[in-house]
């Protein structure tokens, strides 16, 4: 998972991980947006577009502070 960056909103704080969205982006590609669906229990993603929010409200996120079954998910998306 060469140039992975994971982010977070630093204007949108969350409890627990239904509250919580996280971003990723790897290398110059696109910006993913990562939420929690409670009901499915999963994290769902969906690819941004620039006009839908703005670089610069995110910040970068540790690997330890990303979910476990999230950093699964990432996994399997960068590798396919």
């Amino acid at each position: 998972m060469n140039g992975l960056r994971v982010y977070v909103n630093r204007k949108v704080t969350g409890v627990g991980d239904s509250d919580l969205v996280f971003y990723s982006r790897r290398s110059l590609g696109p910006y993913y947006r990562w939420s929690y669906e409670d009901r499915l229990e999963q994290w769902r993603v969906a690819r941004m577009h620039s006009c839908d929010f703005s670089s610069k409200e995110l910040c970068t996120s540790k690997w330890r502070t990303v979910p476990s079954l999230l950093q699964v998910r990432l996994k399997v998306h960068y590798d396919e």
